[in-house]
């Protein structure tokens, strides 16, 4: 049976998931929904429907996994509990510190009405947390590391756009060599956030904007830069949009341990991702999570769930047999 999927939002994240959709012969897309003027949203899709969000209520029966492609700053909060009232779904909700109330919140709603909903998937939180979640659990005596980069981080280059004087910007997260290697030959270092990651912003200035000033409020900003080494160049709006319209990213996660009676061996343990497109990929996750999501709730399950709770054989089409046939 086709799983039925409705995608909420249609920016990067919104794309990149109806864009794994195309590879999934097991699902359709049965509905984008959208906040803006449906007739202003240009689907990748031949002949998607485009619906008001407002309308969302009107389709549960047309849908069976709904997939949430908003920001976690604003949207995610209040989306995702409103729509596990009227649908299985899933998000992408990021915000490390705030998950397990996001959690609390989601899981009341979803038991509520008897629907799963399954929050903070994609690469990190996600992939990123199973790899942490794996070394703790095999090697209990040691550290964890986690590095980001190099890649663009919206989050970061939307908080240099709201300096005054800025047109436009986009900030990398760079790993610092020196201490990926350190962590890679088990010396277990002591890093810092400094130690760990640079950031490098690229600005393309306001007509007239004072640039020193402009450089002196994001190295200064507060929970963004003010705590790692930043570089700041200025260029041309035509050099940001040649050079600066891809959204790579990536990173590696690391657990670092010891073995042995004596623990006198050192192990470590690294999963890495390099990407040429942030959202494509995450949208590539999400897919094969909702493929998981459908098939629980037709287990009968429902509340909220993370992906520490899906088992791994759910996230592909392929069955049993044909899986420890060609994979095990």
């Amino acid at each position: 049976m086709t799983i039925r999927i409705g995608i909420m939002g249609h920016g990067n994240l919104g794309r990149g998931i109806e864009q794994a959709l195309a590879q999934s012969p097991d699902m359709e897309l049965a509905a984008i929904f959208t906040r803006r003027d449906p007739a202003s949203v240009k689907p990748l899709t031949p002949g998607a429907q485009v619906v008001p969000a407002a309308s969302a209520a009107e389709w549960q029966d047309r849908i069976d996994v709904m997939m949430l492609a908003g920001g976690s700053a604003t949207d995610l909060p209040v989306q995702t509990p409103e729509y596990a009232r009227m649908f299985t779904l899933i998000d992408s909700f990021d915000t490390h510190a705030r998950i397990p109330e996001h959690f609390a919140a989601v899981d009341a709603a979803a038991r509520a009405t008897s629907h799963l909903a399954l929050i903070s998937s994609g690469w990190d939180p996600g992939l990123f947390s199973l790899a942490r979640l794996f070394g703790n659990a095999f090697l209990p005596n040691g550290s964890d590391y986690t590095f980001w980069g190099k890649g663009v981080s919206q989050g970061h280059s939307d908080a240099i756009r709201r300096i005054e004087g800025v047109r436009d910007g986009r900030q990398y997260t760079i790993p610092i060599q020196g201490a990926l290697d350190s962590v890679r030959r088990g010396e277990n270092p002591s890093l810092t956030t400094r130690q760990k990651h640079l950031r490098e912003c690229f600005v393309v200035l306001e007509e007239g904007a004072d640039a020193a000033k402009v450089e002196t409020a994001i190295k200064t900003m507060p929970n963004y830069f003010s705590d790692y080494d930043t570089t700041v160049h200025f260029i041309s709006e035509e050099e940001l949009q040649r050079d600066h319209q891809g959204l790579p990213h990536g990173g590696f996660v690391f657990r670092s341990g010891k073995t042995g009676m004596a623990l006198e061996r050192t192990e470590v343990m690294e999963f890495s991702l390099r990407l040429d497109s942030n959202p494509e990929f995450t949208g590539c996750v999400l897919v094969a999570y909702a493929r998981a999501v459908h098939r629980l709730r037709a287990q009968g399950q429902c509340g909220c769930l993370t992906v520490f709770d899906v088992p791994p054989a759910l996230l592909s089409p392929l069955d049993g047999a044909t899986l420890r046939a060609t994979m095990l």
